[in-house]
């Protein structure tokens, strides 16, 4: 830098380069600048204190029992006994069916579900009979007032009202057999008189017709003889 003391005079600015006199007027408005007073920052607020809140205490929630919640309860395992019953049957062939019904007619008194087990595989016939037996093992379900078979009244209510529903089926598809089979025997019948009078028709019609009768000649005449 130039010394304060020397005077500046036109024939010094001469003699000094103007590029470098550039650079001495940056350097000036530079310092100018740094001596300016910068307005002071706003200080931020400070947030209010706030007390930490306390984390939540994980408990441990009792695990299941595996098997108390696979296992069913105890009243509800005849009626899981005849459903699964009810299933077999339905695949059963008709010999089969009949070799479990025989089978579980010998232990019809084994245990308050056995009635309706055989009520159940009597029901798969389709037959009237069949169906009578299947409902009166039912309504003996149903009158048993024991504890065991009180839990198998609703399944023996439901039983009771598809096997009503299926009797009276059975009892019209029956008198619809009658009335069918009635029909056949007067049809058979107009046949029969059909035929017969068919018959009488036929034996008019190949009956040779008779031969006019001759003439008869008078008393006392000779029969004519034919001119030869």
């Amino acid at each position: 830098m130039l010394p304060s003391c020397l005077p500046v005079h036109p024939t010094n600015m001469r003699a000094l380069d103007f590029p470098v006199w550039v650079m001495l007027l940056a350097a000036a408005i530079t310092l100018a600048g740094c001596n300016a007073t910068a307005p002071q920052a706003v200080a931020a607020p400070v947030p209010p204190m706030t007390a930490p809140t306390p984390a939540p205490v994980a408990t441990e929630s009792p695990s299941p029992n595996p098997a108390a919640a696979t296992s069913a309860p105890s009243d509800a395992i005849p009626v899981l006994q005849v459903l699964a019953q009810t299933d077999r049957t339905l695949r059963m062939a008709p010999a089969e069916l009949a070799k479990e019904i025989a089978r579980l007619g010998e232990a019809e008194d084994a245990s308050v579900e056995t009635p309706l087990l055989l009520a159940t595989a009597l029901a798969q016939t389709r037959q009237p009979v069949d169906t009578a037996r299947a409902l009166g093992l039912v309504q003996r379900v149903m009158s048993n007032t024991t504890a065991a078979a009180q839990a198998l009244h609703p399944l023996a209510r439901l039983m009771e009202s598809r096997l009503l529903q299926q009797r009276r089926l059975e009892d019209q598809l029956e008198r619809q057999g009658q009335q069918l089979r009635e029909a056949q025997r007067r049809n058979d019948q107009l046949n029969e008189r059909l035929e017969a009078v068919r018959a009488i028709e036929r034996s008019l019609t190949t009956r040779p017709a008779p031969l006019p009768a001759a003439p008869a000649s008078p008393p006392g005449s000779s029969p004519q003889r034919p001119t030869p």
